[in-house]
């Protein structure tokens, strides 16, 4: 523990990711004033709309001048980057890159809108809805390689969840057993990966683009063949928004975090239990120790098997709870492919994360507010082609797995089938 403790300590404060990061908050100060400042016009105004669509509020809309905001985002960067460089932040590197980053997207958003209006609040709101189902995969992936079996058919069980999640909706007229119907199809697919992975020790990475490729071909074709042509197998409805009581009521986040439907609440319980689950009960000890070294958690009396059977399981149906949000917490019907990859970007997300649910959703809030923030600028006429926009966040993904944010914990043993002697 004592090694483990200091190898840290070094890494955080060794000299040279002193100056890479010194040299970052320098380059980011440089981008604000480079790309957005230097060629603003001077008496432009900003206007930041601060109540999300469809809510009534007399909160006052946030008026700053342009080219003075993107000067003072600049310098403070600037400083910032210059201090790192002379004695750095130690541990609170982390957090400074993530405020340093904030300032950056922030002066984006100030020169994108300059002259004009921006529903901030609107773009918050839909950053948190697109980012529910990658939250809910990422889940799904740390239940799994947590306890060290890698599952990239998260995609795979998103997409049948729903697919079942809506056909099983909308026969029964129930949303709620249409999102059953979804979570069990999860549980399912995850026991048939399991059982490839643990029983049979099939290649992981085969095992999960073997279910992918299944789930990809069998609602491809009960979709074409029937929900499409049969209107009334394909229109379960969707869980509608509720606000809590006086939480509702807090002016800016309010109607964003307490005015949702029964998913984003769902998510945030799924992060605080699996947090608390995960690095502070004796079942999440037991969880990661198979998943960092499985002979020794055998030697000591813990069920490999059984913990890892488990672990996919309750990944499978996390997966399950992600896919039926498309149908029945989102849209209100099933279309081809309609997951478009979340599943995998989820995987992204949990090794941005690293292997943490509130890692993860960090993570994943940066996909969703960089998905969200694409349909924005286009309202604005912002000549940014919204590719450019889409590649953000895998750029950041690839600098964080680079080292720049720190280097990721993987469980030890992830991917490695066990043998019991």
């Amino acid at each position: 523990m004592a090694t483990t403790s200091l190898r840290r300590e070094i890494e955080v404060t060794s000299p040279t990711r002193q100056r890479v990061m010194g040299i970052l908050f320098l380059l980011l100060a440089a981008g604000i004033w480079l790309l957005f400042g230097r060629g603003t016009e001077g008496g432009l105004t900003t206007t930041f709309n601060l109540v999300p669509g469809g809510i009534d509020s007399n909160l006052p809309d946030w008026k700053l001048p342009t080219l003075a905001t993107l000067n003072v985002l600049a310098m403070f960067s600037a400083f910032v980057g210059g201090v790192q460089l002379v004695r750095g932040f130690g541990r609170r590197t982390n957090l400074i890159l993530a405020f340093v980053s904030g300032f950056f997207i922030f002066g984006f958003l100030t020169w994108a809108a300059a002259g004009n209006s921006l529903n901030l609040a609107g773009l918050l709101n839909t950053t948190l809805s697109k980012s529910v189902p990658i939250t809910l995969g990422a889940l799904s992936g740390v239940l799994c390689e947590r306890a060290g079996v890698v599952n990239i058919a998260i995609e795979g069980m998103m997409l049948a969840a729903a697919m079942m999640a809506s056909l099983v909706g909308s026969i029964s007229g129930s949303l709620w057993i249409g999102l059953l119907a979804g979570v069990l199809t999860g549980a399912l697919l995850g026991l048939v990966h399991a059982v490839l992975s643990i029983k049979y020790m099939t290649d992981q990475i085969i095992s999960g683009t073997v279910i992918n490729i299944f789930a990809g071909g069998i609602t491809a074709f009960v979709s074409a063949k029937f929900m499409q042509s049969v209107q009334s197998l394909n229109d379960p409805g969707i869980f509608k928004p509720f606000e809590i009581p006086l939480l509702g009521k807090i002016p800016v986040l309010g109607p964003i975090l307490f005015n949702n439907n029964l998913f984003v609440y769902a998510m945030f319980i799924f992060l605080i239990v699996l947090s608390v689950a995960l690095f502070s009960t004796r079942w999440g000890l037991r969880l990661r120790s198979v998943g960092e070294h499985p002979k020794a958690a055998d030697t000591l009396g813990i069920n490999v098997f059984r913990t890892r059977y488990m672990a996919v399981l309750l990944g499978g149906m996390m997966a399950g709870f992600a896919g039926a949000y498309f149908t029945v917490g989102s849209v209100g019907r099933f279309d081809e492919f309609m997951t478009a990859g979340r599943g995998f970007i989820g995987l992204a997300a949990m090794i941005f994360g690293n292997w943490t649910p509130f890692g993860s959703f960090g993570a994943s809030l940066l996909f969703g507010f960089a998905d969200s923030l694409a349909s924005k600028l286009a309202i604005l006429g912002v000549n940014i082609p919204s590719q450019f926009l889409g590649m953000a966040p895998y750029i950041a993904t690839m600098v964080v797995l680079a080292g720049v944010v720190g280097r990721g914990q993987m469980p030890a043993a992830d991917g490695q089938p066990y043998v019991k002697e």
